[in-house]
């Protein structure tokens, strides 16, 4: 299974505790599993098999452009960053998703995606690339069909695109779908999913920025002693209750902040909108998926497709469980949950520390029982995760004309 292993983590605490033994101000047990939290411990990017064009440079380059074009929508006017915006972090402060509908559920962040064995907030996608195909045929998002967007690539970016995938056919006199041969799918199949290939290949560039967090826990690691100045009182105190009391590394855990995995944990239904059962729909959606990694779009060799093949089957924990998103930069993502139901830290820290009863299925919270005191020291203690996106400079906007 693709998580991120931190081998070096608990080893890395054992140093700092015993070099901290000879100075003044020695280390405080309680905080000796931050260093596991750091984006110093994320290490590199975990292979994509299904796409050999992931770490392409020339992808990632048509990617980009690809990702700010509007003329991927049935309209012309929504483009992949309409809602994962870059001056917002990828993502777009809306309840709900906007394209050329609405959406029923909230735009997730791209950052760190690649580390993610399974994308949206159900898990019913596998890669970053199949993921990117869903939004452009999806009828509130993009709007648009795959013979329209072959039909973009080959009449602007034809270029482009022959010099990372080689020659592709002429599709512009290409009859309706249903008009079409087979062999005439499958050369716009092709395209399309390159085009997914390289969106993702764009993807894989945007991690997360330094936080004030990291900077505390790079100084501790260089001087082997608890830093004074990079965090206050407040925010020691709640990072104390992040990593002890409030058990919030239950699920968000390692330097990505989240376990990647999927929970019930009690969310409100939104009202106004249909029934969402979450990861319970989701798991035959991945396995039946045209562009999974086990499908002939696929350029992994079946048994390099581990999350499929040990994927769990639906069951009552996978009734509205729903993916648990990174904590990185949470401060500036409001509103919260899956489809925008709270809308700042405190009525997200209250729904933890009262622990509702879940709208269907079961959650998995249990009351925390913390005070209004601690509430507060736990807010301060999640801002100071906020650093930015990370990548390369040109990949952070859009691209120039």
């Amino acid at each position: 299974m693709r998580t991120l292993v931190l081998f070096g983590a608990a080893i890395l605490a054992l140093a700092l505790a015993g070099a901290s033994a000879t100075q003044s101000r020695p280390l405080d047990p309680a905080l000796a599993d931050a260093v596991s939290l750091s984006t110093a411990s994320i290490g590199s990017l975990p292979a994509d098999p299904s796409n050999k064009w992931a770490d392409d440079r020339n992808a990632a380059s048509l990617g980009h452009k690809l990702f700010f074009d509007p003329r991927f929508s049935a309209n012309g006017k929504v483009s992949c960053a309409t809602c994962h915006d870059p001056a917002r972090g990828f993502q777009d402060s809306r309840p709900l998703a906007k394209g050329v509908g609405t959406t029923d559920r909230r735009t997730m962040p791209i950052a760190g995606t690649a580390h993610s064995p399974f994308l949206f907030w159900d898990g019913r996608k596998d890669s970053q690339w199949a993921q990117a195909l869903g939004p452009l045929e999806s009828p509130v998002e993009h709007g648009g069909h795959r013979t329209q967007y072959a039909q973009v690539v080959a009449a602007h970016y034809r270029g482009d695109y022959e010099r990372v995938f080689g020659p592709m056919p002429d599709v512009r006199g290409y009859p309706e779908w249903n008009a079409m041969t087979p062999m005439q799918r499958d050369e716009v199949t092709r395209i399309f999913v390159n085009v997914g290939k390289a969106i993702a290949a764009y993807e894989r560039q945007i991690g997360f920025g330094v936080s004030k967090f990291d900077r505390f826990v790079s100084e501790w690691q260089r001087t082997g002693k608890q830093p004074r100045a990079l965090l206050s009182a407040q925010e020691i105190a709640g990072l104390k209750l992040f990593l002890g009391k409030a058990d919030c590394t239950r699920c968000h855990n390692g330097p990505l902040l989240t376990n990647n995995e999927f929970h019930n944990t009690g969310v409100p239904r939104r009202a106004g909108l249909p029934d969402d059962r979450g990861r319970t729909p989701a798991v035959a959606a991945v396995s039946a998926d045209e562009f999974n990694c086990r499908s002939r779009w696929s350029d992994a060799k079946p048994h390099e497709c581990k999350e499929l093949e040990f994927l769990a089957p639906a069951s009552a924990s996978t009734e509205r469980a729903y993916k648990v998103p990174s904590l990185r930069n949470v401060a500036e993502r409001a509103p919260y949950m899956h489809a925008g139901q709270l809308s700042s830290l405190e009525q997200v820290l209250n729904h933890y520390n009262t622990a509702p009863a879940a709208p269907a299925g079961h959650t998995e919270l249990k009351p925390l029982g913390l005070t209004p005191a601690e509430l507060q020291q736990l807010e301060a203690f999640l801002r100071t995760l906020s650093g930015g996106v990370a990548g390369p400079p040109e990949f952070l906007a859009a691209p120039r004309p």
